[in-house]
């Protein structure tokens, strides 16, 4: 073999059961330099296969060669963050099997170093590559199936029975990268049962239930403890549903089944048709899985369907179901951060134009538009709307349905309380565009915004004021004002606190004092 000389050099770490398929993808792609194995007989095997590969038999061996610039590892799952932490360490790209680690811990520890060294970390959901799902990814997108209801994944077989991890963790990461990949999100919540029957606490088979954002739900069975091999996913939906079988010939792999489901009155009844067999590109995905790393090295950039954040949203829901599991009841997989130290949960949207401060936190169902700004450390929570270009500060807290409009500037320390208005034209139509009329509106700094709260555009609302549920903002507002009613009259003083000030202007709670002069309130110096 001769190393093409446009390509970096590769060295694969383990050449046994997988790692053997990455040997022969990378050699053939004409960058495989190094093999390491433990085993003797192993790599003398696969040297006598692949003339002009270096052996080695360890990792040590591989980093201290020079000329090796990135390592493919197919070694047990136990070793995936120790080794993957050593490649990365030594200034090397790295491409490791799944799971990628076998705790959130160590997958933050791979990520967080592979960012800050600027090195490439793919794991390896190849199945995303292959034809079948992407033909299924583009008909759910263009809405083809009507209302995806359910997806069911099958990973069935007998054999390769393992002591280290249990058949969720060796053989559900697939399964999980392919739902997510198809839905666009990450699950909500997520259940598990299983049994172990050979190894005290090593599960042989597992039954997962996910449910995921609009009610989609799906279900995962794996085990190494079934009497017929069987790789199949289904994805159900109202207009046609579609089945993938990975072990069957490639004209029969993705069957279309156009079913539907239609009412009459309140009955739902069933139209069945004939199956329709679709042609497939006939692919390796893991060859496709080995391009895209050589493509990501020599770009420096992770591809997007196989990014490292994806990795460890896989993490995430394996550890909430083997949680679920070991405690009996449904879990909540963690929350990652995704941008810059902040988090958008799966089924929010941060345009690209937009800029997240650190710590900040965007939840369900929640879109933050082009051109917006979000400070440090704000809370965002359901079903909330951001701009485009409207600004809010650092440490506020917007609650569930509320919309921040262009023109509209919050400061530090806002509250805006669920369901409060904000308007940007004084006068709307449906049929009219007005928006060349909007007004803007800036809320000062420590403002508080009641619930179900009306705030009319052009107006300014001073720091530490706070309207009362309900109110409706007519006009200006002082600071430290106490506003009700609709339209919102001043009905008193509140402290920096929030705290209702009584005549004297000393707060009760926290002794701060205050002067009035002119129709505003000020603090004493």
């Amino acid at each position: 073999m001769i190393l093409r000389r446009d390509l970096p050099k590769v060295a694969v770490l383990g050449a046994g059961y997988w790692g053997k398929n990455l040997v022969r993808n990378f050699y053939g792609l004409g960058c495989l330099k190094t093999v390491a194995d433990s085993n003797p007989e192993t790599l003398q095997k696969i040297l006598s296969e692949y003339p002009g590969v270096v052996g080695a038999s360890s990792l040590d061996e591989i980093l201290l060669d020079p000329e090796v610039s990135a390592v493919a590892m197919a070694t047990p799952a136990p070793d995936h963050a120790a080794g993957a932490i050593r490649v990365l360490s030594s200034g090397r790209d790295v491409m490791v099997e799944k799971p990628m680690a076998l705790s959130m811990e160590d997958g933050r520890a791979m990520v967080g170093l592979a960012k800050s060294r600027g090195l490439i970390i793919m794991v390896d959901h190849l199945l995303n590559r292959h034809p079948a799902i992407t033909h299924l990814k583009s008909l759910i997108r263009e809405g083809s199936f009507g209302r995806v209801c359910h997806i069911w994944s099958r990973r069935l077989n007998l054999g390769r029975l393992r002591a280290e991890e249990n058949a969720l963790w060796s053989l559900a990461p697939h399964d999980i990268s392919l739902i997510m990949n198809l839905l666009g999100t990450a699950p909500l919540t997520v259940k598990c049962s299983g049994g172990s029957y050979l190894t005290e606490g090593v599960e042989d088979l597992a039954e997962a239930d996910l449910l995921f954002p609009a009610g989609v739900t799906a279900h995962i069975s794996v085990s190494w403890l079934n009497p017929f091999k069987e790789c199949r996913l289904a994805v159900v939906g109202l207009d046609q549903m579609a089945v993938f079988d990975d072990l069957a010939p490639w004209e029969d792999k993705l069957v279309i089944y156009p079913h539907r489901i239609t009412w009459r009155g309140l009955q739902p009844d069933s139209e069945r048709a004939s199956p329709v067999k679709v042609p497939l590109t006939q692919i390796e995905p893991l060859k496709e899985q080995c391009q895209a790393f050589l493509n990501a090295i020599a770009s420096r950039t992770e591809p997007a369907d196989s990014h490292a954040e994806e990795a460890l949203t896989v993490l995430s829901v394996l550890t909430a179901m083997d949680r679920s599991y070991r405690e009996g009841r449904p879990q909540v997989p963690e929350p990652l951060d995704t941008r810059g130290g902040s988090f958008v949960h799966s089924t929010a949207i941060v345009d690209t134009g937009a800029s997240l401060g650190t710590g900040t936190r965007i939840w369900h169902f929640s879109h933050v538009l082009d051109g917006s700004t979000v400070g440090a450390h704000c809370n965002i929570g359901q079903n909330v709307v951001i701009g485009p270009r409207a600004k809010v500060g650092n440490r506020c807290k917007i609650q569930n349905n509320v919309s921040v409009y262009e023109g509209v500037e919050l400061e530090d320390e806002v509250f805006c309380g669920p369901s409060m208005v904000f308007t940007n034209v004084n006068n709307p139509r449906a049929f009219i565009g007005r928006m060349g009329e909007a007004r803007g509106t800036l809320v000062r700094r420590g403002a508080t915004i009641g619930a179900n709260a009306t705030v009319v555009c052009g107006h300014t609302l001073g720091e530490y004021c706070f309207i009362a549920a309900g109110a409706v903002v007519t006009r200006d507002v002082p600071a430290y004002a106490l506003m009700m009613g609709n339209p919102a009259r001043r009905a008193g003083w509140v402290c920096r606190c929030g705290v209702k000030l009584p005549e004297d202007l000393v707060c009760p709670s926290c002794g701060n004092r205050y002067r009035e002069g002119g129709g505003e309130l000020s603090p004493e110096a």
